[in-house]
């Protein structure tokens, strides 16, 4: 007979943080690495969207950070992993859809400057992703959100092949990355980190 919890037979689940500029193919990896692996793939960028999207719903200014707060604060915001990738869930309505659009994509960007804002979602980041399982790729991911995270990659590629991969239709569908519409200076402390992590070459698509 074994006396043994079922827990003890099962892997602990990993955080995963991917790191790196626009077009290195951060989101593909996240995806399929989180599909792999059976893990949530943590996507930021559709949490900002999600956020401006109900900010649009209210009426709310972007400028506003206080009431995106408040805002964010009343909202519930989920993802659930399926076989295509990610559902966005808002209040429980999905709008995985609804958020690839123009106008959210350009709400989530003025949205994601408040430090305010982002203080919420690295709270509930860090919240969601707290018993493992997940898969991250974004802004200040291993540095900031899951800065003690089990294994962090730092994702680049040829220049060349990431202005490409930024100009194919699905990309430009998408609209710009909230990562590229804001500065990417990093502080000295912040790339020393980063040097010390797993770093994979993307040169080929």
């Amino acid at each position: 007979m074994n006396d043994k919890p079922k827990s003890a037979d099962s892997p602990r689940k990993l955080t995963i943080a991917i790191d790196g500029p626009a077009g290195a193919g951060k989101s593909t990896i996240a995806s399929r690495l989180a599909r792999k692996l059976g893990y949530v793939n943590l996507e930021s960028g559709a949490m900002y969207r999600a956020l401006a999207l109900k900010a649009i719903g209210r009426d709310a200014s972007f400028d506003d950070e206080a009431a995106l707060v408040k805002l964010a604060q009343d909202s519930r915001i989920q993802l659930e992993p399926t076989l295509g990738g990610n559902r966005t869930l808002l209040d429980g309505r999905d709008v995985s859809s609804r958020i690839r659009e123009r106008d959210v994509t350009e709400g989530a960007s003025r949205v994601s400057v408040h430090p305010g804002v982002r203080a919420w979602m690295v709270a509930r980041q860090r919240e969601m992703g707290a018993g493992g399982g997940i898969v991250m790729e974004g802004r200040d991911i291993g540095t900031k959100v899951f800065p003690d995270a089990d294994l962090k990659i730092f994702l680049d590629a040829d220049p060349v092949i990431r202005e490409q991969r930024r100009m194919q239709p699905a990309a430009i569908a998408r609209g710009p990355s909230l990562r590229s519409r804001q500065p990417r200076m990093r502080s000295l402390s912040t790339r020393r980190t980063w040097a010390k992590l797993r770093y994979w070459p993307s040169w080929k698509n």
